[in-house]
């Protein structure tokens, strides 16, 4: 299984994704270097997953600051937490479920960094909470996963769209088995496809 470590490593699968495809490497020069966009990984991430979801950005880093304020983002402390508290940070009830959901899974981190990415899924989306984007996502910029893409992603299926010229946006099994001809790089051309997206939207706002 390879592991993305380095901005060495996405370079190596880009130059590889434009060998196989030549849209691809027209998106590559469109959109330059891509970033590693390496993450930790562990409780906190995934609780971080939990609390982002479904509320924009800005709603999200404020209930992450209080939560950290409050010292609510180590397992324990979210297990021990009533409910009252967790909601004081501006957790919903349903992610005040997940949460504590998360954390009596006594999920084994530290062997996720080694399991193979169908394991990381099956693990993690066994937690309420934790769908298979989330996962995914987790196991591309947490663990490093080279061969992973989130399908399910709308911008990575309008990114397809735009640069396979496809008539309308292919949905998750679509995008999926388009994928499987970009292997073992798919989480390259994930992030090839998010640069390509910003690329092209920047350049219809400038029009």
């Amino acid at each position: 299984m390879r592991i993305i470590a380095s901005a060495e490593d996405v370079a190596e699968g880009a130059a590889h994704l434009a060998r196989i495809e030549p849209r691809f490497a027209h998106a590559l020069q469109q959109t330059g270097p891509l970033p590693l966009r390496r993450r930790k990984d562990g409780f906190e991430e995934l609780l971080a997953a939990i609390v982002s979801q479904q509320i924009s950005v800005a709603a999200a880093n404020g209930i992450w600051r209080r939560m950290k304020t409050a010292k609510l983002t180590g397992p324990r402390k979210v297990l021990w937490a009533s409910e009252d508290e967790l909601r004081a940070c501006g957790l919903s009830r349903q992610k005040v479920r997940y949460a504590k959901a998360l954390a009596e899974a006594r999920i084994d981190f530290k062997a996720l960094r080694s399991a193979p990415t169908e394991d990381v899924i099956g693990i993690l989306t066994e937690v309420p909470g934790i769908g298979v984007w989330t996962a995914e996502i987790y196991a591309m910029f947490s663990l490093g996963h080279a061969d992973v893409i989130a399908s399910g992603d709308l911008a990575l299926q309008e990114a397809a769209r735009m640069l396979f010229d496809l008539p309308e946006r292919p949905k998750e099994r679509a995008l999926r088995q388009m994928a499987e001809d970009w292997s073992p790089w798919r989480s390259v051309a994930a992030r090839a496809l998010w640069a390509y997206y910003r690329v092209e939207k920047q350049r219809e706002g400038v029009r």
